[in-house]
C-alpha cells in the first residue's frame, strides 16, 4: 500500500488513501470503482493545499499526479493542453524555451494544473492579470455516473464557473486549456525597497503596483509600535532581454520532522530583523531568476517538517480597499501580540478584474498571508481574535489555506455557495464542505 497522503499544513492530521489512474482513458472506470468502494471521494493533486480542502471526507481521494502529459501546445499562440496532474514547474519546463509563461502563479510551482483551477490561485500580478481562472480556455469534467464534459465560457457555462475555484467538488477535472503569456527571458527585473511602516506600505503600493506586472511585501509579523507593519517591497516585470533558462537551483531539504516547531518567537525575532535590515534603504534595481522571486520556499523541499509534528496552518485573509488600512494595521497588533506568525508573511493589494469563478477568493483589496504553528492557544485566542477583525471589516479567508472558518463565516463571505452546492457532485466530498455547509 502506498504511503498516505496529507494536506500540506499536516492540520487535520487525517491520512488519506490515494487511488491513483495512469491514463485518460481508464479515468470514468477508475472513478466508478473507487465511489462504489467508498460512496464518495474528492480529487487530490499534489498536495499544496495547505488545510482539509483537499481532503476528503471519506478519506480517499483519486490521486491525479500520474495524469501528468502534456497533450498538445501551439507555440505560435501560446495555448497549450495538458493534463491535470501536471504540475506548474513542469508547464514551465517546456515552456520557458519556447517562450512563454504561466500568466498567473501562485507561491508553489509545485502546485498541480488541477489544483490552480479547483482552488483559483493567484499571484504577484493580481492587480494586472487576476486569477488563474481568467486564462483558462477549457477543461475537461467527468462527474461519476454522467458522459465526459468539455467545459468552457460558451460550452456547460455554470460548471465551467462552479468547477474554477469549486475546490474540487463538481467533479473530476481531467485536463485543461491554457493561454500563455509571451516573455522575452525568464529572468525578472526587480526594484527593492524596506519601509519603515504600513502607511509606507500603502503609499509604495499605490505608487508603483500599476506600473509593474508583480508586486509584493514582506511583512514582520512581530514589529511593533510605530514599526508595525515594516517591511520589504518589491515590484517586479519579465526582462526585455537574457536567456530562456529553465531553473536549475540545488535543492536544499528537510531531513525529519522535529517533536516541536522551530519556529518560536525567539527565532522569528532574530530572523526578521536581520531580513529587515538586509534590505536597502533606498530603492534598488536588480535582476533574479525566475524561481527566486516567484518561489522562494521551493528550494527547500518538505519545510512544512519545520513546524514539528503537530503541523501548522495558514491563515490567509483579504479586506476590500476601504478598510484595508485599519483593518491590516489591527490584524498585526494582534499577530505581534501573539509573539507567532512565520518568517514569510506576505502582504499585496490585490485588483478589481473579476474572476469567472463563483467561489474566487481575491476581492479589490488587500491581502495577508502568514503561518502560525498549530497549538490550541492559536484555535481558541489568536485566530478568534483575527477572524473578528476581518468579520468586521467586510473580508474573507481563502478556503485553499483554511483549516478553522466557521459554517456561518464562509456562507457570509462566499454567498454563492449554493449555486455550487447545487451543482456538486454528490460523490465528491472534502472534509472542508462537510464543515462549513454540512
Amino acid at each position: 500500500m502506498s504511503a498516505p497522503l496529507y494536506s500540506w499544513g499536516r492540520f487535520p492530521r487525517s491520512p488519506q488513501r490515494g487511488h491513483s489512474c495512469v491514463w485518460l482513458d481508464d479515468l470514468p472506470e477508475h472513478l466508478d470503482r473507487v465511489i462504489g468502494d467508498h460512496r464518495s471521494s474528492l480529487p487530490y493533486g499534489n498536495g499544496r493545499s495547505y488545510g482539509d480542502s483537499c481532503l476528503a471526507a471519506s478519506d480517499q481521494v483519486l490521486h491525479m499526479r500520474s495524469l501528468d502529459r502534456l497533450i498538445e501546445a501551439d507555440w505560435a499562440t501560446g495555448v497549450i493542453k495538458v493534463e491535470a496532474g501536471i504540475t506548474l514547474a513542469e508547464v514551465l519546463a517546456v515552456a520557458i524555451p519556447q517562450g512563454w509563461f504561466l500568466p498567473v502563479t501562485p507561491g508553489t510551482q509545485f502546485a498541480t494544473v488541477g489544483g490552480a483551477i479547483a482552488n483559483d490561485v493567484h499571484g504577484k500580478n493580481h492587480h494586472v492579470r487576476g486569477t488563474f481562472g481568467r486564462h483558462v480556455l477549457s477543461f475537461g469534467l467527468l462527474r461519476h455516473g454522467q458522459p465526459e464534459l468539455t467545459c468552457a465560457p460558451d460550452s456547460n457555462a455554470p460548471l465551467f464557473s462552479a468547477s474554477i475555484g469549486g475546490l474540487g467538488l463538481t467533479g473530476i477535472i481531467h485536463w485543461a486549456q491554457i493561454q500563455l503569456i509571451p516573455i522575452r527571458a525568464s529572468q525578472i527585473d526587480t526594484s527593492t525597497v524596506r519601509f519603515a511602516n504600513l502607511a509606507e506600505f500603502f503609499a509604495l503600493s499605490a505608487e508603483l503596483d500599476d506600473h509593474h506586472e508583480y508586486s509584493v511585501a514582506w511583512i514582520d509579523c512581530l514589529a511593533k509600535g510605530a514599526d508595525t507593519g515594516r517591511g520589504v517591497f518589491i515590484v517586479g516585470d519579465h526582462a526585455q532581454y537574457g536567456s530562456l533558462e529553465v531553473g536549475q537551483r540545488k535543492k536544499l531539504s528537510v531531513p525529519l520532522t522535529p517533536p516541536v516547531s522551530l519556529i518560536n518567537r525567539l527565532s522569528l525575532s532574530a530572523f526578521n530583523n536581520l531580513y529587515w535590515r538586509a534590505h536597502p534603504s533606498q530603492r534598488t534595481r536588480g535582476r533574479s531568476a525566475y524561481e527566486p522571486f516567484f518561489y522562494p520556499l521551493d528550494r527547500i523541499l518538505h519545510w512544512n517538517r519545520i513546524y514539528g509534528r503537530r503541523g501548522f496552518q495558514q491563515y490567509q485573509c483579504v479586506v476590500p480597499q476601504a478598510s484595508a488600512a485599519p483593518a491590516m494595521a489591527e490584524l498585526l497588533r494582534a499577530i505581534a501580540d501573539a509573539g507567532q506568525g512565520s518568517f514569510l508573511a506576505v502582504l499585496k493589494r490585490c485588483g478589481d478584474l473579476r474572476s469567472p469563478g463563483l467561489l474566487s477568493f481575491p476581492m479589490s483589496g488587500t491581502s495577508l498571508a502568514l503561518d502560525f504553528p498549530q497549538s490550541e492557544q492559536l484555535e481558541n485566542v489568536v485566530f478568534p481574535r483575527l477572524d473578528d477583525i476581518v468579520r468586521a471589516a467586510g473580508g474573507r479567508l481563502y478556503p485553499a489555506k483554511d483549516a478553522h472558518m466557521s459554517g456561518a463565516d464562509f456562507r457570509q463571505a462566499y454567498p454563492a455557495w449554493e449555486r455550487l452546492e447545487a451543482l456538486r457532485d454528490p460523490s465528491l466530498m472534502s472534509r472542508f464542505w462537510s464543515r462549513v455547509i454540512l
